[in-house]
Parts: C-alpha cells; structure tokens; sequence
C-alpha cells in the first residue's frame, strides 16, 4: 500500500487524469448537493437549528484543517493529498447518506471536510508542477468546461435517483468519488513534485504572520477595509439563508404538476434554471458590461448588486407565491455571479504583488468567520420563531454593505495616495 502511495501501478499521463478527475468529480459534487438539503429535511428529519448547525460544522472544519492538510500537500506528496482528499470526501458523503442521523450528518460533514482541504490546493499544484506553468492555463480553461458539463450531468441524475430515494444520489456520489480515490491510487502520476522548502512552508505561525500583516494593510487602504467588512457581513448572513431556503419552499409550498409533485424532480429542475441564470448573470459582468464602468466606478454595479441581493432574501422570506420565491432565489444567486468578477478585479487592482495573496485568504477566512459565527445563532432564531423571522434578520445584517460598497465606489482601482506601500510590507 505505501508503495502504491508513492507510485502508481500503471502511470497515466497527467492531462487527460486531471481531465477524468475533474469530470468524475463534478459529477459526483452536482449529484450530492443537488438534492442534499431536501434530503437532511425531508429523510434525516433536521430541524432549522440543525441543518445550519450542519453547515457550520462543515465551514469550521475547513477552516481550522487548511493549513495541516496543506502541509502534507506541502512536505509529502500532492498525488497523496489528493488521493487522501477524495477518498475522505466519498466516504463523509457515504456515512450521511447511509446512516441518515443528525449525528451522522454532521460526522459526515466533518469527514468530508476534511478531505475537501486535502484536495484544496494539492490538486491545481500538482498539475501545475506536472504540465508547466506555460500549460497550465489551457488545462485550467479546459477544467472549467468539464466541470460545468459534468456538473450538468450530475444534476440530472440527482433527479433520476431521487425518485428513487432521497439517500441514492447521496450514496452514489459518495461511492464514486471513493472509487475515484482508488483509480487515483492505481492510475495518478507525480514526476515533478519538489517539497516546499522550510522557509515557504504553511504553518500555524505563518498563519498568525499573515493575519498581522493582513491587518496592517486593512488599515491602510479603505478598499480592503471595505471589502473584508462585507466579507464578514456577507459570512454571517449567507450560512441561513444558504441552508434554509429549500426549507422554506418545502414548508409553504406544494410542488407544481408540471413536475409531477414531485421534490427531487422539482428541485432539480430549480437547480438547473438557477444554474443557468447564474451563468448568463456572470458572462453580463465579464463580457457584457462595458469596460469603462468596471474601471472607473467599479462600486455602482457592486452596490446595486448587494441591494439585489438584500431585496432578494427578503423576497424568499416573505412572498406568497412559489414562482415568484424562485425569482427571488435566482436573482440572489445571480447577483453573487455578476458581481464577483467585478470583486475580483476591484480588490485585486487595490492590491500590491507582494501581498496580494496575504489578503486574498484574509477576505476568504472573513467570509468563513461570518459564516461560523452568524450561522448558529440563526439558525435558532429560525427554530425558535420562524424561517422567514431569521431570513429576514440575515438581510438586515447584510443591509451595512450596500453604504459600505456606495461609500467607496469613487475610489475605483486606485490605492489610497495617502498610503505608503513600504509601509504595508514592513513588518
């Protein structure tokens, strides 16, 4: 076994096993998550406290695993990582779906969790260091392609095996990535992998040396200050409303006769539509919207999309029709896709080289903090009154970064000038 850890028993080419991988995985993912919510409400029997309490679970795990599991990605092996990651990812899907507790979701949840930061990292650096980093952007543009196919494909049969049972597509998606583990471990090469030397090393204490330094640059620069605010209000909001929507229509709705009355059947098409809205949403920002908007006044489209995304969960909270609770739905998640390109490039061009990537995981760990921190504390709001009672709290929490966004959307992608870059990087 520890042979095959190290070496593969019959080598594939790195290309197309990232291409096959990457497939398998999508499919798996979309199969799971599709109808997971409905499952854990519908199956499992969690009450609004304990599906959010799932979730947050879930994000804690990542957060406090990413640096460990980065380590031996780091020190070891990428191909071992990856290995390690997805096999613990199928069996946390596998032990939800088969045992079908609260204890067992959030066992589950924990699990693959886990494997999730064992591949978070691992997987695009071990093909960066197999093709080259020339390559790398092709592979990468290919990897999108195939997993929005796939993930197509996946949702799908999460709607064919949910008529089934809720737990199938569960089960399925969990002994699939398992098996990818395996084919993995048989199959997966690693020719060019060098151990990160001591120095550049992810540790707890360059964890800490990131977040001081993070901290300095916040308060040098309004943009960043801004962007890690919201991230943080967007956290502590999102974890409701992302776990108690499904429930919110499965409580007050009927399923419409087009899709027989059916929930997975229904569901699926939900998730299908919002995909695709979703998608369009995203080419308007990056393509669509005219340059100059972006580059001179990048804030306006933000701003408004915060105030589509605020409207839009208070329209699931408390409108009276199922169609128009989806617009709603749809809406939210699509004013997430169009505004996150114009993030990006908004945050990046307000950011030097050298610690750009510091404040990138800072804006991401804000996020996951909020998430952690906002999610229980809802989630029994929601027991406690209602669904619509907590959504509606999370719009408020989330109301601050509409004049947050409008406060700053003059500064564009210029840096403060009152700012002195040394001065951020000293330290």
């Amino acid at each position: 076994m520890l042979t095959l850890l190290r070496h593969p028993l019959r080598e594939t080419p790195a290309r197309p096993t990232f291409y096959v991988l990457t497939a398998v995985a999508a499919f798996a993912y979309a199969a799971c998550f599709t109808l997971n919510l409905v499952f854990q409400y519908r199956v499992v029997g969690l009450d609004p406290f304990q599906m959010v309490l799932v979730g947050t679970v879930l994000e804690a795990t990542c957060f406090v695993f990413e640096v460990p599991t980065g380590i031996v990605a780091d020190l070891w092996s990428r191909r071992v990582s990856v290995i390690i990651g997805f096999l613990l990812v199928g069996v946390g899907f596998a032990v939800e779906g088969v045992l079908a507790t609260f204890v067992a979701a959030l066992v589950g949840n924990v699990i693959w969790g886990i494997g999730y930061t064992f591949t978070s990292g691992a997987l695009q650096a071990w093909i960066t260091d197999e093709v080259g980093e020339e390559a790398v952007p092709e592979v990468f543009t290919r990897e999108t392609q195939l997993d929005l196919a796939f993930g197509f494909v996946g949702t799908l049969a999460a709607g064919a095996l949910g008529l089934v049972s809720l737990r199938v597509p569960i089960v399925v998606a969990g002994v699939t990535l398992v098996l990818l583990a395996v084919g993995l471990l048989l199959t997966m090469p690693e020719r060019n992998f060098q151990p990160t030397p001591r120095g550049e090393r992810e540790t707890f204490g360059h964890m800490r040396d990131q977040l001081v330094s993070g901290v300095r640059i916040a308060r040098g620069r309004k943009v960043v200050r801004v962007f890690l605010f919201v991230s943080l209000l967007v956290g502590l909001s999102s974890e409701v409303f992302d776990r108690l929507w499904q429930v919110r229509v499965l409580d007050t709705f009927a399923m419409p006769e087009v899709f027989g009355g059916d929930e997975a059947v229904a569901f699926t098409a939900f998730a299908l539509v919002g995909s695709l809205v979703s998608l369009l949403a995203s080419f308007a920002s990056s393509r669509w919207l005219p340059r100059r908007v972006v580059d001179d006044n990048p804030g306006l489209p933000v701003a408004l999309a915060a105030v589509a995304q605020v409207v839009a969960v208070v329209g699931v909270a408390l409108l009276g029709s199922l169609w128009l609770v989806l617009a709603a739905l749809w809406l939210h998640n699509a004013s997430r896709a169009f505004a996150g390109p114009i993030e990006a490039t908004w945050l990046n061009r307000n950011l030097d080289s050298s610690t750009r990537a510091t404040v990138l995981s800072m804006n991401s760990q804000a996020n996951a903090i909020g998430q952690v921190a906002g999610g229980p504390p809802l989630g029994a709001l929601a027991a406690r009154t209602s669904i619509p009672v907590a959504l509606v709290v999370a719009a408020v929490v989330q109301l601050p970064s509409i004049a947050a966004f409008f406060r700053v959307r003059r500064l564009a992608g210029r840096p403060d000038p009152a700012v002195d870059p040394a001065e951020l990087q000293r330290g």
